[in-house]
């Protein structure tokens, strides 16, 4: 029998593509010739033709949005949940046969019937990193709110850029907003909208109590005009600034560390002679990204509290920190001293109406510019300066017994939340330091970071009995993303079974972090995964290194295969 399968969920990102793998397979143990055409925005799958329609006998389209059936005028048509085809594919594909209704005019299947509750939505997601946490929780807003009934498109802020973006008349037509970031976003176009303020962690993990709270808490958004003034830092963090100065810094501190690293090839010293492409690399790597790493840093913190008026204070402010010898340290200060010295003179300077226009442009920046400069110098600078060095000091001469403690401190809290605050702690405490040419705590951090998704997809290959069909495909995918160094890949385990998983990725953590720092690694890129080892010289020891991983991964994964127990399906079928 010649069967057509269609698979769409409301990202186009994860369950599409598991979906499409789980009923290829079942459809082959079926004895089924099946085409599977996958609606995703990952991938760019087959697309049914016209030929396979004519010679197929069933439609199957398992979905959790909105789907065009015109061209199967005519065809056995049957339209099911995503989530049950993931749950069991061959059941699904079995009642697909027996279920299926014969198509008789031009139509649009839809998952949810649109009732008068129906709502519009629009959100935007964003994360520091800009790569796990931004595309998962806007898979799981998108869902959830599918799930509810209403109708919603999300913008993802990632590392590559603004995608899925919203037009004019999405907001327009929008009834509310939703954004799930971690760090800065523009809000200009929302003026009048009504707008709910969320982070990327509650939006995965308590998406449908997120969305609730949204219809109940949101407020009309007003824009200041000017000066994006929707930053509205009353209702962000310390940790939210930061963040957005991390994550802007972050491009520049991979891109210098990995140019570093190629004229490393060329031998250690080799960037000493004048005129070599050696000494060119190191002058664009070392000369010239590393030296905007604290300056970025800097500016971006202020850009997140005072929007665009602290930016150019920012970045002065972090000049001079690294010309102090402040290090990041420095920068930070720097930030925070020159974004609020900002935000007080743009709420507390009132000008003339004709004047106004020069407060974002001239004034506000000349003084706060000044300000922070003069305080950098003649009062944080020296003090941070001394603090930096001796950091260095204390990490150019601790013993292993020091270094092993590190390891396990930075490794465990890398493996704690999972992308959260205490990760990112560690994560910028490390990224930090590359500046001061300090790469043994980043080894570690990477190293520990890979392992919980590591060790979740271990987990499910050694106690494959354990776990449900749709969990042994969520590890496979996490391994994947743990060879990446995103330690998001172990979230879907951690929601479910926190008590286990959580303290298994700690000790796999914890062990990694130590073994690096024991062995002396280094790592000259902050992000990458194993795939750095591409480039020469990025890591090393090589193999010492990628021993530490392997040994967090298998404590991680054994641990966790001896303490999980048995999904309740895989009871229910025993």
């Amino acid at each position: 029998m010649n069967i057509a399968i269609i698979t769409a969920c409301p990202s186009g990102v994860a369950n599409s593509i598991i979906a499409a793998g789980l009923l290829d397979k079942a459809a082959k143990e079926l004895n089924l010739d099946a085409k599977i055409e996958c609606q995703s925005k990952v991938i760019e799958g087959y697309i049914l033709s016209e030929h396979d329609i004519d010679a197929t006998e069933l439609v199957i389209i398992a979905s959790d949005t909105s789907i065009d059936t015109s061209r199967f005028k005519d065809k056995n048509v049957f339209q099911g949940s995503i989530k049950d085809a993931v749950k069991n594919a061959a059941e699904f594909i079995e009642n697909a046969q027996k279920n299926a209704v014969k198509l008789t005019s031009d139509a649009v299947f839809t998952s949810n019937e649109q009732s008068s509750d129906s709502k519009k939505i629009v959100a935007i997601t964003a994360c520091p990193t800009g790569v796990a946490h931004t595309f998962m929780a806007a898979e799981a807003l998108e869902e959830e709110a599918t799930r509810q009934g209403h109708q919603i498109k999300v913008e993802t802020r990632g590392s590559v850029g603004a995608k899925n973006q919203l037009t004019e008349q999405d907001i327009e037509q929008a009834d509310l907003v939703i954004i799930a970031a971690d760090i800065d976003v523009p809000l200009d176009r929302f003026n009048g909208k009504l707008l709910y303020r969320t982070k990327t962690g509650p939006a995965l993990k308590k998406t449908k109590q997120e969305i609730d709270k949204a219809f109940l808490e949101a407020t009309p958004y007003q824009a200041t005009g000017g000066a994006s003034a929707e930053v509205s830092t009353e209702n962000k963090g310390v940790y939210q600034h930061l963040m957005t100065g991390v994550s802007h810094m972050l491009p520049v501190v991979v891109a210098g560390g990995l140019i570093i690293a190629l004229s490393f090839v060329f031998g250690i010293e080799a960037f000493k002679q004048e005129g070599t492409l050696a000494a060119a690399l190191m002058s664009i790597g070392g000369g010239s990204a590393f030296a905007l790493m604290i300056p970025v840093l800097a500016g971006y913190i202020a850009f997140s509290i005072a929007d665009r008026p602290g930016l150019a204070p920012g970045l002065v402010g972090g000049m001079l920190a690294s010309t102090l010898g402040a290090g990041f340290l420095g920068g930070i200060a720097a930030g925070f001293i020159a974004g609020y010295s900002a935000k007080f003179i743009a709420d507390k300077l009132s000008l003339p109406q004709s004047m106004e226009a020069l407060k974002p442009i001239l004034i506000i920046p000349f003084v706060a510019t000044l300000f922070t400069g003069l305080v950098m110098i003649y009062v944080v600078g020296s003090p941070v300066a001394a603090t930096m060095s001796g950091l260095e000091n204390f990490l150019n001469t601790m013993g292993a017994g020091n270094a092993v403690m590190l390891g396990i401190l930075l490794g465990a809290m890398m493996c704690f939340d999972l992308g959260g605050p205490v990760n990112k702690a560690a994560y910028a405490f490390g990224v930090g330091l590359l500046a001061s040419q300090q790469y043994a705590p980043m080894a570690a951090i990477m190293a520990a970071g890979m392992v919980p998704a590591l060790g979740m997809g271990l987990a499910t290959f050694i106690a494959k009995s354990k776990f449900e069909s749709s969990a042994q495909e969520a590890g496979k995918a996490s391994f994947v993303l743990g060879l990446c160094f995103i330690s998001e890949g172990a979230i879907p385990f951690a929601a479910k079974d926190p008590m286990r998983v959580i303290p298994c990725c700690m000790a796999g953590g914890a062990l990694t972090g130590a073994l690096s720092m024991l062995f002396g690694a280094q790592l000259l890129a902050p992000h990458g995964g194993l795939f750095v080892l591409l480039i020469p010289n990025a890591i090393s020891p090589v193999l010492m290194y990628l021993v530490a991983i392997a040994a967090g991964t298998a404590i991680t994964g054994f641990s966790y295969a001896f303490l999980k127990k048995r999904d309740e399906q895989v009871l229910a079928s025993a």
